[in-house]
């Protein structure tokens, strides 16, 4: 029985995956209340399955997989489900959804014909952006559930939100074309 409680942070995640489609439901319902209770109880299991992984070393390469695409799901469903509503501009959707393109690609890119990538490690100006996104859904969230008048704070995120997208996309763009570099010296070399 011990063995298979090694796998319990990736059925966390794997239900973390499922509640994006009743997330996204309830918000498109503008029943923001129960969608806010998932966004919690969704919060809540990433942190758990983290914990789990790391106290127990049930760490491994599905469930290093799984979370972050488990979080990226969270996010890219609120926020279109947010944008379909117009409650996120145009504009910022496109920053979010092509910042996370322009890694994607730029990473694949450079794993099938530069050189493989030996692990993917975030930059501290991703992290900072991925906190103002997840503060950006949340203050959302609270807002249009009514139960804390948050609509001041919106714009200032969002903005907040679009600087560190757009710095944080050059960034990645500007260390892997340093990679790319230094791999080609190392083969001329």
């Amino acid at each position: 029985m011990t063995h298979y409680l090694r796998y319990l942070p990736n059925v966390i995640t794997i239900g973390r995956m499922i509640a994006v489609l009743p997330l996204m439901w309830l918000m498109w319902q503008k029943a923001y209340t129960g969608a806010l209770l998932i966004a919690v109880v969704a919060g809540i299991s990433d942190g758990l399955d983290g914990y789990l992984a790391k106290k127990f070393n049930w760490q491994g390469w599905l469930g290093g997989v799984l979370d972050p695409l488990a979080d990226k799901m969270l996010m890219l469903g609120c926020y279109t489900v947010f944008w379909l509503q117009g409650v996120v501009p145009w504009w910022l959707y496109l920053l979010i959804i092509g910042r996370d393109a322009v890694i994607v690609l730029g990473a694949s890119y450079y794993h099938f014909k530069v050189g493989k990538i030996a692990r993917a490690t975030p930059t501290m100006i991703s992290k900072i952006n991925t906190v103002l996104q997840i503060l950006l859904l949340w203050v959302l969230l609270i807002s249009y559930s009514g139960l804390v008048d948050m609509f001041a704070a919106h714009k200032p995120i969002m903005w907040l939100v679009a600087l560190t997208s757009v710095i944080s996309g050059i960034h990645y763009v500007w260390m892997g074309l340093k990679m790319k570099a230094r791999q080609r010296a190392q083969e001329v070399a």
